[in-house]
């Protein structure tokens, strides 16, 4: 019976086993190889806005969100970009009078339309209600949430006003009724991390109330 095989492996062997098995398969890589046509650019699409109030034409990526056209291509940096996922509300901007999350949505499907950004809203000479409210009841710490927050809150005021139902709207045949329970349902989208949910809730009963 024949003994066991004795394999003597080297370091510098299987140095050399490893460069002769790549120039071979280099080699037949280049008999074989189909060149393979590289990705078309990325398609553009003009884009015209109303935003603020100021006519807005964009040539942009088919695959830019309308957060990053305000951002990135307007410099309208006061719309945050959070989560990018539509979970956390700091990008929240209003279009054509509703609220949406810009960080979900392309810029392409918003042509024609009019976009508000906190920007639009109110200046630090000539500030919306809602802002001067949120200073007055320290709606706010860190700030970076503020925006979409405050957009969110007029927003959810407009859609009380108009009798938009939540989750939580019991009655359906009378008019609806700005309650501490419904202005928090309706803003549970909107995120801080801070912590100044009570102080919002605050400013924006003030506002209901007076309105």
């Amino acid at each position: 019976m024949a003994g066991p095989i004795s394999l003597k492996v080297t370091r510098r062997g299987i140095l050399a086993g490893g460069a002769m098995s790549a120039a071979v398969s280099q080699v037949a890589l280049a008999k074989g190889q189909v060149e393979t046509p590289s990705a078309p650019p990325p398609a553009h699409q003009k884009v015209r806005l109303t935003v603020n109030g100021r006519d807005r034409e964009l040539d942009v990526d088919t695959r830019v969100t309308l957060l990053d056209a305000l951002r990135e291509h307007m410099k309208l940096t006061g719309t945050k970009k959070g989560c990018d996922h539509g979970q956390c509300g700091a990008c929240t901007v209003m279009v054509n009078g509703e609220r949406i999350n810009s960080c979900l949505s392309l810029a392409v499907m918003h042509d024609g339309d009019e976009v508000t950004t906190i920007e639009g809203l109110g200046t630090p000479e000539n500030l919306h209600p809602m802002q001067d409210a949120f200073i007055e009841y320290d709606g706010y710490q860190c700030g970076y949430c503020t925006p979409g927050q405050i957009c969110s809150a007029v927003a959810v005021l407009e859609e009380i006003k108009q009798g938009v139902p939540s989750h939580v709207t019991q009655d359906l045949s009378s008019k609806m009724q700005p309650t501490n329970l419904e202005m928090r349902e309706r803003m549970s989208g909107n995120i801080c991390r801070c912590g100044a949910y009570s102080n919002i809730a605050e400013a924006m009963a003030k506002l209901a109330v007076e309105s």
